[in-house]
């Protein structure tokens, strides 16, 4: 991990000639780190899958950067002509800063690795010079946030009470995978934008930017600097990071 901090805080200043060191990187993440069952991108792939990144399919903006809707083949997950195969959602992320790509790779180790149905799918991702990229599963509903707060939504735009108790479920189960697994990890950032919603409402939790691995052998905690979203987090966890 230190690796990749220096080699990300270097890109700027090579030699003429010689390989960027985030190309070094790419190399040895392609390699080494992450599982053989996600993609590896090229940039100019997620840039014909997006219509080089247009404004008419971005799907949203936050601090992280921007989400596009792109298409990609069902079958060999190649990016596809726009429009054509299977619709994912793929997140370009700011790459100003070591913390951008300390959450991306977050992302892919955890998403990499993890596979559970209340959890969003990760199918691939780009690294290619300065550009950090993830390609997940398109979820058609957008987040539980959307259909909560949702700004002058009328009556039919309001989630039932018998979908609302099937989201809530779904997403304990979610956590409850994670909590419970060979390796227990604590998402640190769950709260309803981080909940999507496919087709038929089944709730996925995503964004693992701010994930870390739980307590192991014979510690029963982990102590970690606070994180996540005011207001969301545990107030005993806001109070000793425990």
């Amino acid at each position: 991990m230190l690796f990749a901090e220096v080699a990300i805080k270097c890109v700027h200043s090579r030699p003429n000639g010689r390989p960027t060191m985030a190309g070094v990187v790419a190399s040895l993440v392609r390699a080494l780190a992450f599982d053989e069952n996600l993609r590896v991108y090229s940039f100019s792939d997620l840039k014909s899958a997006t219509k080089d990144f247009k404004l008419e399919v971005i799907l949203g903006v936050g601090g992280f950067g921007s989400v596009y809707k792109g298409w990609v083949d069902e079958t060999t997950l190649s990016p596809s002509r726009f429009g054509s195969g299977m619709v994912v959602a793929i997140k370009r992320l700011n790459r100003e800063s070591v913390q951008d790509f300390k959450e991306w790779q977050s992302e892919v180790d955890f998403l990499g690795c993890l596979s559970h149905p209340n959890l969003v799918k990760l199918l691939g991702y780009c690294f290619e010079d300065q550009e950090l990229l993830l390609v997940y599963e398109f979820m058609q509903r957008g987040s539980l946030e959307n259909h909560l707060f949702r700004p002058g939504g009328s009556a039919t735009d309001t989630l039932s009470w018998d979908l609302r108790l099937k989201i809530a479920i779904d997403s304990a189960k979610g956590l409850a995978f994670l909590h419970t697994s060979e390796k227990q990890v604590i998402h640190r950032d769950f709260k309803a934008s981080n909940i999507l919603l496919d087709e038929s409402y089944n709730a996925k939790i995503s964004n693992f930017g701010l994930a870390k691995v739980g307590p192991a052998g014979e510690n029963t905690y982990v102590s970690t600097r606070v994180m996540g979203t005011s207001g969301y987090a545990a107030p005993e966890y806001i109070l000793t990071g425990d």
